[in-house]
């Protein structure tokens, strides 16, 4: 009986040992399972994927601009002198032809005089050439004199009647220039500057130049019934200035008040500095509300091209041969596929060709990441690149 009992407990501690030795080894296979699996796992880089989103309906841009006048003359003097008086002021509204200012200029009217002058000489001498003349051809007749004679007295009477258009002319332009003595609007406008005082000495010349320096400006007229909206427009945008296109700007004196631009023109070709076309829109002024020289803020909104997706631009990969991005197939194996742009900002780029709205776009794709090379899907911690729509492999 007691030896029975003994093989008992024998046995019974076999099978508990058998055990304890069968769940080790079970314990340290799936341990070494779970080893691989992580080790494989941890191989594999880890990714997120984000979808391409259908650009919106219209495309909204806001740009710097500056509102200049209609038209805008800065008036110089053609004839030098002193200020004798000036008859409009800053701001004042002036028509066609009104005087704005009289200049003093007694050197101009001493060689307006010479002129007359010269010319009353030079009719004389001509008269008496013609008289000459006459009475040469009348000798002629009777054969008194020589054909060289009456040839000479020909030539005279015709350089006399040169001398006399040539005077005729001076006459002419000092006449002009005294004119010029009366400066006068050459438009409807307003008087935006004016620069001489009475008694002020003003250098004439043409254009902006006179021939003894710098010329001096005198007024600034500007019509201000319609203003004109410059704006530079980078060249990824230009796509969408479109005759009826419109804008709307804002300007510091009107916090709370928005103007209608209406789209004119634009600069064919681009600043090779900045890379933007000048672009012109109109403004209507009637009540003289905007001025020359306002800085604005003008919000432009055309409607986008179809077709077009955007994608985070951190998802963009840039190589020699063009502009990619990574997608994954449905083995989570890495594939670059070319892709065409339009607009680039700093957190959102067009794609007008390359993408669907299908396609499983890697976002932030590693530096080393290779062709054909199996990744690993995961979701972005809440708060990563909230601006693009993660999806789940």
């Amino acid at each position: 009986m007691a030896s029975l009992s003994r093989t008992t407990v024998l046995a019974a501690g076999a099978c508990v040992l058998a055990l304890l030795v069968g769940y080790q080894v079970f314990d340290r296979v799936h341990a070494a399972s779970a080893l691989s699996a992580e080790t494989i796992r941890d191989a594999l880089p880890d990714v997120a994927v984000i979808a391409a989103k259908p650009a919106p309906k219209t495309v909204t841009l806001t740009l710097p601009g500056n509102i200049d006048a209609w038209y805008q003359a800065p008036l110089f003097p053609q004839a030098s002198g002193y200020v004798q008086m000036w008859y409009k002021d800053y701001g004042a509204e002036v028509k066609t032809g009104d005087i704005l200012a009289e200049i003093n200029a007694p050197s101009l009217d001493a060689q307006y005089a010479q002129a007359k002058a010269d010319l009353a000489e030079a009719q004389a001498k001509y008269n008496l050439a013609v008289v000459s003349a006459s009475r040469w051809h009348a000798m002629a007749k009777s054969q008194a004199v020589s054909g060289q004679s009456v040839s000479v007295a020909d030539a005279n009477e015709k350089a006399g009647l040169a001398s006399m258009q040539a005077a005729e002319h001076k006459v002419d332009q000092f006449a002009a220039l005294e004119r010029f003595k009366t400066i006068v609007a050459p438009f409807d406008g307003v008087v935006t500057s004016r620069d001489i005082n009475v008694g002020d000495y003003v250098s004439g010349g043409a254009g902006e130049h006179a021939s003894n320096g710098e010329a001096s400006q005198l007024f600034t007229v500007s019509d201000m019934h319609k203003m004109r909206l410059f704006v530079s427009v980078p060249e990824v945008f230009s796509y969408i200035l479109k005759p009826g296109m419109t804008a709307e700007v804002s300007v510091p004196q009107f916090p709370d008040r928005t103007f209608k631009a209406d789209f004119l023109t634009i600069a064919r070709g681009y600043d090779p500095n900045t890379r933007t076309a000048i672009t012109e829109f109109t403004i209507d002024n009637d009540r003289h509300e905007l001025w020359p020289g306002t800085f604005a803020s003008v919000k432009l909104t055309a409607a986008s091209t179809p077709g077009v997706f955007e994608i985070p631009t951190a998802a963009l990969v840039f190589e020699e041969k063009g502009m990619q991005v990574a997608v994954l197939d449905a083995n989570d194996v890495v594939h670059y596929r070319n892709i065409e742009v339009g607009r680039m900002a700093d957190g959102e780029t067009d794609v007008t060709a390359g993408v669907s709205p299908t396609d499983r776009i890697i976002n932030n794709p590693p530096a080393d990441l290779l062709e054909g090379q199996k990744v690993h899907v995961v979701q972005p911690a809440k708060g990563y690149d909230e601006s693009s729509e993660e999806i789940e492999g």
